[in-house]
């Protein structure tokens, strides 16, 4: 923006509940090339458009995000893309002054996911001094990371990306480590946990690999990964042919049965070695779903819609993982964000997460734990034949059954004010064996 010009817009009523609003500042323009990246072909959504948020967008996001989140709640900037540290350092410098013209005292939180590749000292300052929380993606050893996160040059860059993490460990960054989990890897849970844990990373997570190729009008707009899954009600749900998960999904992504054990190997190992000084977030979201807690992620809430997303020229989508034309809600100079946050389509966007729940997940021993996992994911079909059944269903079932006798005993030691790393001591039998 300009000097001297200010963007006039009447006062934004709060929204009835707090929200996420997270931001694409450069879209989906990134330096690296993963084969698994889901978000790379949205610039086919806006080919004419520049990949940059402008002064007056940013501005416009700043402003209307703290003021359509409820007073006295903590307020996240969550910056992502792509790859955000394209955009430099005088973006966020901008960004930040523009938090406290508009905060007013409010308590604010800006977190940012990065490959790394891009990481210096003069950006780890920064990120140090204003208390970011960094989200650094790193899959493991370098066999198994470069299988699939290459630079545009088509090399490697697994090196690049541990250079990062020394600095953002020299720095003394707030930092973790985000993991996919894909067909690959999915073979070497121990390998990757333990290359982690060497390097000194105390807070991870895994995330699975689970795309579709694009068919019908996803493929017509050159998208290659599936659009989203429809949002059915219960009532008008439709019965599919059961198929082989394998052929359903891209070649990287992981199968339902390993995604499980991947995690339930780790946990194995995690519990009896690690508990109070590595922190698995897949574990924490588990024990707080069992423990009736918040804070859980969205894949595990029985309902979804209260985490958006801002594309750099301001459209506004119901998730990141639905950037397609049918769930855009606006755009951030046309409306506000509490009329885009309560609207009717974004309210059936969130509770059709539990209105088309499968009976078999209904009947699920482990619905509070799991509540169905992500919607995008919902395309097998249930032992009646009902559609919409998770495609990691297998996976999240082995998982969430398999930890729930050490997940007891945390509860015991919790509610009793015992040190919850005495689990380590105690002899309890996993079905994961």
């Amino acid at each position: 923006m300009s000097a001297g010009h200010s963007i006039i817009t009447p006062t934004v009523t709060p929204a009835r509940r707090p929200f996420h609003l997270m931001a694409k500042p450069s879209g989906s323009a990134c330096n690296l090339d993963c084969t698994y990246c889901f978000y790379l072909e949205k610039q086919k959504l806006y080919p004419d458009s520049r990949q940059r948020m402008s002064d007056e967008i940013l501005e416009a996001y700043t402003r209307s995000y703290l003021q359509a989140n409820p007073t006295g709640q903590p307020v996240v900037f969550a910056w992502q893309g792509g790859e955000p540290t394209l955009l430099g350092l005088d973006f966020y410098r901008h960004a930040l002054a523009l938090q406290q013209q508009y905060g007013k005292g409010r308590q604010i939180q800006n977190t940012f996911q990065t490959n790394g590749t891009l990481l210096t000292d003069e950006w780890c300052r920064f990120l140090a001094e204003h208390d970011f929380l960094v989200g650094l993606s790193l899959d493991g050893p370098a066999e198994i990371h470069d299988r699939y996160r290459l630079g545009k040059d088509g090399k490697a860059t697994h090196a690049r990306v541990l250079q990062a993490l020394e600095l953002l460990q020299q720095h003394r960054v707030q930092y973790n480590v985000l993991a996919c989990v894909n067909r690959l890897s999915s073979q070497h849970p121990l390998e990757v946990y333990h290359f982690l844990r060497e390097h000194g990373v105390e807070f991870m997570q895994f995330i699975p690999i689970v795309e579709r190729p694009a068919q019908g009008q996803y493929a017509q707009l050159g998208l290659t990964h599936s659009g989203p899954t429809p949002l059915q009600s219960a009532a008008n749900r439709t019965s599919a042919t059961t198929v082989q998960p394998e052929t359903m999904v891209t070649q990287w992504s992981v199968l339902p049965e390993d995604y499980g054990k991947f995690l339930g190997t780790i946990f194995a190992e995690w519990v009896k070695k690690d508990v109070g000084r590595m922190f698995v977030m897949n574990f924490e979201w588990a024990l707080a779903a069992y423990m009736d807690a918040p804070g859980a992620v969205c894949v595990h809430q029985s309902t979804c819609g209260s985490a958006a997303v801002i594309e750099h020229n301001g459209d506004v989508y119901s998730c990141d993982h639905y950037v397609y034309p049918e769930y855009r809600l606006g755009n951030i100079l046309e409306k506000s964000l509490t009329a885009m946050l309560q609207s009717p389509e974004q309210s059936h966007f969130g509770h059709a997460k539990e209105d088309a729940l499968p009976q078999q997940c209904r009947e699920c021993k482990v619905i509070k734990a799991c509540w169905g996992g992500c919607p995008k994911q919902r395309f097998t079909t249930a032992a009646n034949g009902d559609a919409g059944l998770n495609y990691l269903c297998k996976g999240y079932t082995h998982f969430f059954t398999g930890i729930l006798p050490h997940v007891k005993a945390f509860a015991e030691l919790i509610r009793t004010g015992r040190d919850p790393a005495q689990i380590m001591h105690l002899q309890i039998i996993s079905t994961h064996g």
